[in-house]
């Protein structure tokens, strides 16, 4: 093979966690060319590959748009690690594999349907395959070699040095908080973020907000109240904010995009779970599962994505942990801690 397409169109977290993947073939295959297709917000984490090219689609384009722009790549093989075939959805990669067919070599993901089911439905709680190991099995399906000791970063030189206005960080202390998620059912009740700020904020810590540009009058009260905390909530491009996660000692979030941005630049996480489920195969790649904070009540999982509603309408799953949890596990990752105030 001399040109391979790899195709994942959505989904923000699950293009971060094929980042680190897709950077890892690259590198152990410097004769052949990749391009990856995916939401045109997350070239940036794949900058600076010097065999990899990234081609922004987005998701609410025409489907002959979409199938034109990938046939225009002129690759010999597709890897599709989306393989969505959903009635109603702008982007169905199970026809583009059809059209395809039969000019190219074509592997697709093994989304293990039937665990997901099996765990969702608490029949088997044993972890599920990592999201990680299933993109990695289908390069190797594709014929490339299994890389012994994967590495589960992006090096930090394909990240932009982010703004120098934000330079003064102290690294060593810096945390990121990210509260927000797409779906309630997996967003900690936001007065228990925002005395987890006035906690590390009490506590002598630096602590950078992040979230979208309708999150960030939330987030801009918060700095403003609270000593140390800045918000960067909707002010920078994603390019230079992924360079100030990058400059973080460590990231909190929800089960959201942040944790695996975070994770993609080696950024250790603890991160806060409800309605889903670390072992559901969505956790940070790199990351260590005792610095995911989840009550493991008998309803968790109550769904794949959080996206709904809660079946006793109190997410008590969320109200289970407190912000002292949360700062335990973060002070824990620290290499040092300021004077007890």
């Amino acid at each position: 093979m001399k040109h391979v397409l790899v195709i994942r169109l959505s989904a923000l977290g699950d293009v971060a966690i094929m980042a680190p993947i897709v950077k890892a073939y690259a590198d152990a295959n410097p004769d052949v060319r990749f391009t990856v297709a995916g939401p045109p917000m997350l070239a940036p984490l794949f900058a600076g590959m010097s065999n990899v090219d990234y081609l922004g689609l987005k998701k609410k384009q025409s489907f002959i748009k979409i199938y034109r722009a990938l046939d225009a790549v002129g690759a010999d093989t597709v890897i599709d690690l989306h393989k969505v075939n959903r009635v109603g959805f702008a982007i169905v990669t199970l026809r583009l594999r059809h059209l395809f067919n039969p000019h190219f070599r074509i592997f697709a993901l093994h989304k293990g349907r039937l665990s997901r089911w099996l765990f969702l439905h608490h029949w088997r709680r044993t972890p599920r395959k990592p999201q990680y190991v299933r993109y990695d099995d289908v390069f190797r399906r594709a014929g490339f070699t299994k890389i012994e000791n994967l590495k589960l970063r992006i090096d930090n030189s394909v990240v932009a040095t982010h703004n120098s206005q934000f330079s003064i960080l102290n690294s060593q202390l810096t945390i990121g908080v990210a509260p927000f998620s797409q779906h309630e059912g997996k967003i900690w009740p936001l007065e228990r973020t925002e005395a987890l700020v006035r906690m590390l904020s009490e506590r002598g810590h630096e602590v950078v907000l992040f979230g979208s540009k309708s999150e960030a009058q939330v987030l801009e009260k918060w700095a403003r109240h609270y000593a140390g905390v800045t918000s960067l909530a909707g002010r920078l491009p994603f390019a230079e904010e992924l360079g100030v996660i990058r400059s973080l000692a460590v990231m909190v979030s929800m089960d959201s995009a942040n944790m695996h941005f975070a994770s993609a630049v080696g950024v250790p996480v603890v991160s806060v779970w409800g309605a889903t489920h670390p072992d559901f195969g969505f956790y940070g790649i790199g990351q260590d599962r005792n610095n995911a904070l989840c009550a493991d009540l008998p309803c968790q999982p109550c769904s794949a994505f959080g996206q709904k509603p809660c079946r006793y309408g109190d997410y008590r799953c969320l109200k289970a942990i407190t912000p002292e949890q949360v700062v335990a596990k973060v002070e824990a990752l620290l290499p040092g801690l300021p004077p007890e105030k």
